[in-house]
């Protein structure tokens, strides 16, 4: 037997910026975050250490990335159902907790597959923190400044994501993989306790009683018959596809002539994550002031010029491109994470989910098709179909109806 949650009008205030609620849950879901995306992806930069130490061919070691990619994805759509039946708090906790559990797990495994099962299980258990950390600030949060809460929260992703990757080339250096991945895994317990130790608990969200199949198809069902939320979902398709087919081969330009760059210098190209970090939380205050198109628009705008000028031979250029992109990236993703929340009146768990899965699904997707792309038609051909793909994004943001007017004064 299932029960209704309570109307929002008979639950407590939202937060409002400028409180200690406000910072509190800003700073938790920050750390959430960066633990997140730490976790993820910090087997990248460690694939070669896997293929010379389990004698793997390059392909195979990749699976200590791409099956957790695969198990996070799947498990994003169950935690946003999940997410209706228990404590939003408890659930991203637990998640955080016994991910970081697994990778200290992987970081002892004694063979390869026990490594990979570690890591499969771990994707799995993170699962429980985007989508549910999507739906939690967009229930708690007051609606004026929803985008610049999501937006920190999108900052600290960004934070985890470069610190997975470039800090885990320092730590190599100084120690071994496994005890980089245990720093990883230590780091990922902490920061869950202090998550738990920070983050308010929900005040607007009554949890149902009982697991009802039917409310969560219906849920579903209804979020992809709304207009706006279906493109908001092809957008979240179309920022990861830009950015991570940019990404995954980059790398593969600079180790060529004529710049002949090695691990460590492709590696620095995270760097530019910095930019997400300052990005997003602009993007989103942007959207609080001005509303969501514009900045969205704006946003995958940048993405396209970047990935233009990244055709230039001249290697600050390049770099200029790659900064160019992660910055319009990290601001229309915190823009359309925020607007889902916003456009989904119930269910906000299942939206978020739905977005989270067109996400990753458009990581896997043309991150297989980029390849084809560059091995076809070079740097010019990756650069056309991303460039293509972020042109569909800007006549779909430009198609979104956003009812919300944008409140100015409290800018």
């Amino acid at each position: 037997m299932s029960t209704t949650p309570l109307p929002l009008s008979a639950l407590a205030a939202p937060i409002e910026r400028g409180t200690a609620a406000y910072r509190r849950a800003n700073f938790a879901l920050f750390l959430a975050g960066c633990s997140t995306f730490s976790l993820l992806y910090c087997v990248q930069p460690l694939l070669p250490e896997f293929a010379r130490d389990f004698g793997l061919a390059p392909a195979v070691s990749s699976l200590a990335l791409s099956l957790t990619t695969a198990a996070l994805a799947l498990a994003i759509f169950i935690a946003g159902a999940l997410s209706q039946q228990v404590s939003r708090r408890r659930l991203m906790f637990a998640s955080m907790a016994l991910a970081a559990a697994c990778n200290l797990l992987a970081a002892i495994a004694p063979d390869w597959t026990s490594l990979l099962l570690a890591r499969t299980i771990e994707g799995a258990m993170l699962g429980g923190v985007p989508a549910v950390a999507m739906a939690y600030l967009a229930e708690e949060m007051d609606p004026r400044h929803l985008s610049g809460a999501m937006g920190l929260y999108v900052a600290g992703t960004a934070f985890g994501g470069m610190m997975g990757r470039v800090g885990m080339g320092v730590l190599v250096e100084i120690g071994s993989w496994r005890s980089a991945m245990a720093a990883i895994g230590a780091f990922g317990l902490i920061a869950a306790i202090g998550f738990a130790a920070l983050l308010p608990p929900s005040r607007r969200f009554a949890p149902r009683r009982g697991f009802v199949a039917r409310h969560h198809l219906d849920a579903w069902r209804a979020h992809l018959a709304h207009p706006g939320l279906l493109r908001l979902f092809a957008i979240g398709f179309v920022l990861t596809s830009v950015f991570v087919a940019l990404f995954n081969y980059v790398g593969f330009r600079l180790a060529g002539a004529p710049y002949d760059l090695g691990p460590a210098g492709i590696s620095l190209i995270f760097l530019a994550y910095v930019f997400g970090m300052f990005s997003s939380p602009f993007g989103g205050r942007l959207a609080d002031r001005f509303g969501g198109r514009a900045p969205l628009i704006g946003g995958i705008a940048i993405m396209t010029a970047g990935a233009v000028v990244t055709l230039a031979a001249w290697l600050p250029l390049i770099v200029l491109g790659i900064c160019l992109i992660t910055i319009g990236f990290f601001v229309a993703h915190s823009v359309a994470s925020a607007w889902v929340g916003r456009l989904a009146r119930a269910d906000k768990g299942h939206a978020s989910s739905l977005y989270l899965l067109f996400y990753y699904f458009g990581s896997s997707v043309t991150g297989v098709i980029g390849g084809w792309a560059w091995q076809h038609g070079g740097w010019s051909g990756e650069v056309a179909l991303t460039a293509s793909l972020a042109l569909a994004g800007i006549v779909l943001a430009i198609r979104i109806e956003d009812p919300r007017q944008p409140d100015r004064s409290d800018a």
